[in-house]
This record gives C-alpha cells, sequence and structure tokens, in this order.
C-alpha cells in the first residue's frame, strides 16, 4: 500500500485491539503488511493463494518470527524486533481456527472445548465450559466424539474451543474451506454473530469475495505478500477503481468502450465497443465524448432472460449467443457472446435448469447502469 510508514508508533493499541507491522522473507517472497482490528471486529485478508495472507497469520500467532516488526495482541507487545521482544506462541493468548478445525478424536465436545482450560480452577472450568455449550447450543452434543457429529457441528465445537480460554484474538484460517457450499453459507453469519457476541477481535484469511463482503468489517487485499487495498468490503471489492485490483479480486467483465454521448440531466453516459455492436449505459464521470474507457461489471450483477424484457427499469437489455458454460460454484458462469464483446454472467444451478440453457441459446442480459463502475488504468 503506497505511503505505508512501517513504525512502531503506528500500533499502539488498546487491550481491545490487536495491531502491528511486520516484515518477513523465505526465499524469493517477501512480505510486508501491517494491520489493525478491534474488539468484536473481523479483518479479512482477501487474495490469490501464495498471497501471503496465511504466512501473516502465522507470523502473529507466533509459528514464524518476522524479520523484524512489532506486534501487539490485547494491548501487550509480543514481538518487537528492535527489542528483542518473542513471547512463544502458548502464551500469545491466541485463538486458532482453520479448515481442518483439529478436534481430537479421542476426546468428546465437552472434552475438546475443556482443553485449553486445564490451568481453570475446577468451578471456573465447570462455569466456563456451560457457558460455551451454551453460546453454541451443543448442549446435545457434550458427549459425542467429533467423528458423530456433523461438519457444521464440528465447526462450532472447534470455535467454543478456541474461545473457551477468552483469547485476546482470533485467528481463521479459510474456516469454511472443508464444508459445502450451502453448510458455508449458513454458518458464515452464526460465526460472524459469536465472534461479535465474544467481544473478541478476529483476522480472517479467504480468498472467497463473497465471503470477505459478507463477513468482515474490513478488508485488506493482498497479492505479493504486498497490501494492495483496504478499507470497507464494499468498497474495496464490490466496485474497485484501477486495474490491477479490479483483475485481483475477479472482475469477470472489463470492457474497453468509448464514450458516445454524456447525459449530466440523467446522471449517465452512453458508451459503444468501438467495433460496433454493443452500446451501454453507464454512471456519469468526468469523461467525455469520444474518450476512451474501461468499464466493470461484475457478472452476479447480470441477469438473464431468455425474452426480451420489457417495462423493466434496467437501462442495459443485450442480446447475445450462449458461447460458454462453466462450472463455477456455487453456480455456474454462461458467456453470452453480444457482438465482439463476450459478457460472463453468474447463475444459480436451478436457474440453468429452469432456463434449459444450452450452447448456442439466444439470451438477453439485462443489467442496471449502476452495476457499470468506471476502471481507471492506473495501478
Amino acid at each position: 500500500m503506497a505511503g505505508i510508514n512501517l513504525s512502531s508508533a503506528q500500533t499502539k493499541s488498546s487491550a481491545s485491539q490487536s495491531a502491528g507491522w511486520v516484515k518477513y522473507r523465505v526465499g524469493q517472497f517477501n512480505l510486508e503488511a501491517q494491520w489493525e482490528v478491534e474488539s468484536g471486529h473481523l479483518l479479512t485478508l482477501f487474495g490469490p493463494s501464495g498471497a501471503g495472507k496465511t504466512t501473516l497469520l502465522r507470523a502473529i500467532a507466533g509459528l514464524l518470527q518476522p524479520l523484524e516488526g512489532h506486534i501487539e495482541i490485547g494491548g501487550q507487545p509480543v514481538y518487537d524486533g528492535e527489542t528483542g521482544i518473542f513471547v512463544p506462541p502458548h502464551l500469545r493468548r491466541v485463538g486458532l481456527l482453520t479448515q481442518g478445525y483439529h478436534l481430537f478424536p479421542h476426546l468428546t465436545v465437552a472434552g475438546n472445548i475443556g482443553y485449553g482450560l486445564i490451568d481453570w480452577g475446577p468451578e471456573d472450568r465447570r462455569r466456563r465450559l456451560a457457558e460455551m455449550v451454551e453460546l453454541f447450543q451443543l448442549s446435545e452434543l457434550v458427549d459425542r466424539r467429533p467423528h458423530q457429529i456433523s461438519g457444521g457441528q464440528q465447526q462450532r465445537a472447534a470455535l467454543a474451543r478456541a474461545l473457551a480460554p477468552k483469547p485476546a484474538l482470533m485467528l481463521l484460517d479459510e474456516p469454511f474451506n472443508a464444508l459445502d457450499v450451502e453448510l458455508r453459507r449458513s454458518l458464515r453469519s452464526e460465526l460472524r454473530t459469536r465472534l461479535s457476541e465474544a467481544g473478541v477481535p478476529a483476522i480472517m484469511v479467504t480468498h472467497e469475495i463473497e465471503e470477505a463482503i459478507t463477513m468482515a468489517d474490513t478488508v485488506q487485499v493482498i497479492n505479493q505478500g504486498r497490501v494492495e487495498a483496504a478499507g470497507a468490503p464494499l468498497e474495496v471489492l464490490g466496485q474497485p477503481g484501477h486495474g490491477r485490483l479490479a483483475r485481483l479480486v475477479g472482475v469477470e467483465n472489463l470492457l474497453s468502450l468509448v464514450v458516445t454521448s454524456v447525459h449530466p440531466q440523467d446522471g449517465t453516459m452512453v458508451c459503444a465497443a468501438p467495433s460496433g455492436g454493443l452500446q451501454l449505459d453507464v454512471p456519469l464521470s468526468d469523461a467525455a465524448s469520444t474518450d476512451r474507457i474501461t468499464i466493470g461489471i461484475r457478472a452476479s450483477d447480470i441477469i438473464l432472460s431468455d425474452t426480451e424484457p420489457r417495462g423493466s427499469s434496467a437501462r442495459n437489455r443485450l442480446p447475445g449467443v450462449v458461447s460458454g458454460i462453466e462450472l463455477r460454484p456455487p453456480g455456474y458462469q454462461v458467456t453470452l457472446a453480444c457482438g465482439a464483446v463476450d459478457l460472463k454472467c453468474h447463475i444459480t444451478g436451478t436457474s440453468l435448469n429452469e432456463m434449459g440453457i444450452a450452447m448456442g441459446d439466444n439470451l438477453w442480459a439485462v443489467f442496471k447502469a449502476s452495476s457499470c463502475f468506471l476502471v481507471s488504468d492506473e495501478e
């Protein structure tokens, strides 16, 4: 991220926060990042595989030692490169939840949750175990072992175990990857609610844009060991304004168009493909007629219709021919050839089957002008 000054003076946090900055190198890979997350808030680290997200999580947990930096958890320094502070992982008060959950197979649900409470007094341990069982609705499962409960129940038990010792920070490394699509969606909201109720700051790694947008309070986009962007999820991931970021967060349609007319009274302008065959209404910008611009459209913002829509408020209604159908969980990506331009659209499997969409079908792509956004060529 341009302009970041990685100094310990910027990482002072309260007892309810985690903050820090690190530099780390392994082979030719360099990681340089900073973060801050408040009590009850979730920071999501978003980016492609190999970007450095899990490496940053491991550095915060103390599972690797940075070259330099400063890390605070619960207001206490656990690593400082200048003074030589390095608190070992088991003393950092960090809860860690990964996609494997790693529940102990020989212990019951109650045994797993209470595992981190062995140093507590008997009465405090009993009280805390009861709190976790109630919070995660596990009362009917306490005597079962991990193989006797579902994937969703295992996740709740693993999160209860991680939160039981009252960690000052929760680290979540792609915790939904082992679950099917429907279960992932149902558990996202539950996990977010439980973390908020516990009042624990959390940092989660994901490369799924839907997870990042629906769960995070703030998001950092990490690529090749660098923070490319940071801010509110919808602002950073929904309609990214720079070409490099748009490609990085997976905007499916980036169209090079020419402005043909500007309509300030409507707050729109009309753009067309240079080769013809496609014309779009898009939100007004400071571009002028004849300017060449790039417009981004997310595949999920495009509706497919087998007839020309009438009486719709959507300004863009484009005829096309189906030229591609690909499985893209949790649905399908349908490519529609609209003249010289291909539009990628995302639909559910149910919609694909009900409409009977097949290669060569004539369909209409329908989307609002507000679904289009200007993408700068600046990096």
